[in-house]
């Protein structure tokens, strides 16, 4: 679904925030995407979404180029960023129709998709009001509603569990892996690695805009856990790849 060949990204001054990145994400599959402040987590994630561009490489989606077929491979992928921007003027149900008719969703599949994660998240009481009202915990949840109501083949998200409360949190598993049954991807980054190890399929490590480790999770876990695993990585600076 998410194929990743050769990447890096330099930003202007120099700084190579990603190093010769390949990875690949299957259909069917969640992918946990770790490292540290800094390691190029958000870069990547946001050159997978189209959001920045890049030169060097090549980013693929569902087969689609992310460079020239970009419309292609945006209609299939869904994009969570760390800290959503909402229109915070318009309330939680316009802004959901907004996104339902940026991607074309019809009046039926908008409706029963809205009902079903906004009863989901408990949210649905509150969808009449403008978002600026809203708690960051609520604001979150809006915008996790917004993705997933897309029905993405490829779900992008980054430290998606920060400001939801442990019950949106377990809801939104359920959900990463509903999607999976269906057929899509999901790859998030996260710095909670206990809900990476329990989660995630498969596991990628980057430090310095490089991938140190890659593998099935518990492959990678072994003997040990993933926060002893990481640790052990950020001490040798990541010299056994």
């Amino acid at each position: 679904m998410l194929t990743i060949e050769h990447f890096s990204k330099t930003y202007p001054g120099g700084k190579k925030a990603v190093d010769d990145l390949s990875l690949t994400v299957n259909a069917g599959e969640i992918m946990g995407f770790i490292g540290h402040n800094g390691a190029g987590k958000t870069t990547t994630l946001r050159c997978v979404a189209g959001i920045l561009d890049f030169t060097e490489g090549e980013i693929a989606i569902g087969g689609h180029s992310v460079k020239t077929q970009p419309i292609a491979a945006k209609q299939i992928t869904a994009f969570l960023p760390d800290n959503p921007d909402l229109y915070e003027f318009l309330t939680g149900i316009q802004y959901l129709a907004f996104i339902a008719d940026l991607y074309g969703i019809e009046k039926e599949a908008r409706e029963a998709r809205i009902q079903k994660y906004a009863d989901a998240f408990e949210l649905t009481g509150a969808l009449g009001s403008a978002i600026g009202s809203y708690s960051h915990g609520m604001k979150q949840k809006l915008a996790v509603i917004s993705a997933l109501m897309r029905a993405p083949k490829l779900l992008i998200l980054d430290e998606p569990f920060v400001g939801l409360d442990p019950q949106a949190a377990f809801v939104l598993k359920g959900f990463l892996h509903e999607l999976c049954a269906e057929g899509g991807a999901v790859i998030f980054s996260t710095h909670v690695l206990e809900v990476a190890e329990k989660l995630c399929d498969r596991i990628a490590i980057i430090q310095k805009g490089r991938l140190v480790r890659m593998g099935d999770t518990a492959s990678i876990v072994g003997d040990e856990s993933l926060e002893q695993v990481f640790l052990e990585l950020a001490r040798e600076g990541g010299e056994h790849a």
